[in-house]
């Protein structure tokens, strides 16, 4: 993958309400995305294991979750096929988006001129290019304080992350 960092900057039709501030839904807030440059005979393919990778932090996590295929009146500008991930909160009683993961054939490819040789001796074909988001990160702060929250108030930590930590429990 190809990886950047971006801020992001979100303007919201709500203006009023629980659901319009806070961790889950900030105006503004930090990202990486994923970029993928492939042959078009394996994108589709390719688009899959960007989501098992994606999927794999999930389970690493020991969190609930869902992948959702996207319907076509939900597909975003220029993409073929995209992937939405969830995590299951308990306290809000919601499934939040942590990331989602597209491909846009060669949509991109051909506003950006972006060509490849398959053989030396061949004419130039555009790539398909594949976009995801890694898990966005107050979102997953939410699901993890949620699901590991202990009747005490407490939060154990989940394993993967307790060497980056430094302890099984905060609180």
């Amino acid at each position: 993958y190809y990886v950047a960092y971006t801020a992001c900057f979100r303007r919201e039709k709500m203006s009023a309400g629980k659901d319009t501030r806070g961790i889950k839904r900030g105006h503004q807030f930090d990202k990486v995305e994923l970029y993928k440059y492939t042959e078009p005979a394996t994108s589709y393919e390719e688009l899959e294991k960007m989501v098992g990778d994606a999927e794999e932090v999930c389970q690493r996590l020991g969190l609930p979750y869902r992948v959702k295929l996207l319907c076509t009146a939900e597909l975003g500008f220029g993409s073929a096929k995209s992937y939405d991930i969830d995590m299951w909160a308990p306290g809000c009683g919601e499934w939040l988006e942590v990331s989602s993961c597209s491909n846009v054939g060669d949509f991109q490819a051909r506003r950006a001129n972006i060509r490849y040789r398959p053989a030396p001796d061949s004419r130039p074909q555009f790539v398909h290019t594949l976009n995801g988001s890694g898990l966005a990160l107050p979102r997953v702060l939410i699901a993890i304080m949620e699901n590991y929250q202990q009747a005490d108030g407490s939060i154990t930590i989940p394993e993967v992350l307790q060497p980056y930590v430094g302890q099984k429990v905060i609180g």
